[in-house]
């Protein structure tokens, strides 16, 4: 099991910009996004069981993610055919991203040294970042989190209570300055 490493990108933080292709080729970028909130999560590979567990935990929230507006990405070193194939196998409804060169994941503090099994090792660090918008300034890092392989399958649903309330906070801010705004 993977110990816990120490975070770089830290909440307050602006998101690094990025570009990369997705699972059918297309370039993404962070920008396209601009003013929505985006939940990326960095994997190590496709079809693997820690991986599946993350990724069909945020399928299974698809329809209240998607009810907030959330946007969300997945990003690992796979390449467009592995992704196509994991996505057909497990019905997903999101984006995942090709960064085969792992430069996404450097800029995220995802890509590097960790524990497994008590040995250091050069990886994939299983990573989570919530975007936030609009409040205070779009790209701003709302959260950031590296989660162990093994605690995947009770991440999700945490994840997602944190966020509702980053969704509502957000919506409350911006209704109230739109309002302070009007006086």
């Amino acid at each position: 099991m993977a110990a816990q490493c120490k975070l770089t990108l830290q909440e307050g933080d602006q998101a690094p910009a990025f570009s990369a292709p997705d699972q059918q080729g297309k370039t993404i970028s962070l920008d396209q996004f601009r003013g929505r909130h985006v939940l990326l999560y960095f994997y190590p590979k496709d079809d693997t069981p820690g991986c599946t567990k993350e990724a069909c935990g945020f399928r299974d929230s698809w329809s209240d993610l998607k009810k907030q507006g959330v946007v969300v990405i997945g990003i690992s070193p796979d390449n467009e055919a592995s992704h196509r194939k994991f996505i057909d196998k497990y019905q997903l409804p999101f984006l995942l991203l090709c960064d085969t060169d792992r430069k996404v994941m450097e800029k995220y503090g995802a890509y590097g040294e960790k524990m497994m099994y008590g040995k250091p090792v050069t990886g994939v660090i299983r990573s989570t970042v919530w975007v936030g918008a609009p409040w205070p300034m779009w790209g701003e890092v709302t959260y950031a989190t590296r989660t162990p392989g093994a605690r995947v399958s009770s991440k999700t649903s945490s994840l997602l209570r944190m966020m509702a309330g980053i969704v509502l906070r957000s919506s409350r801010r911006l209704s109230s300055r739109s309002a302070s705004q009007r006086s």
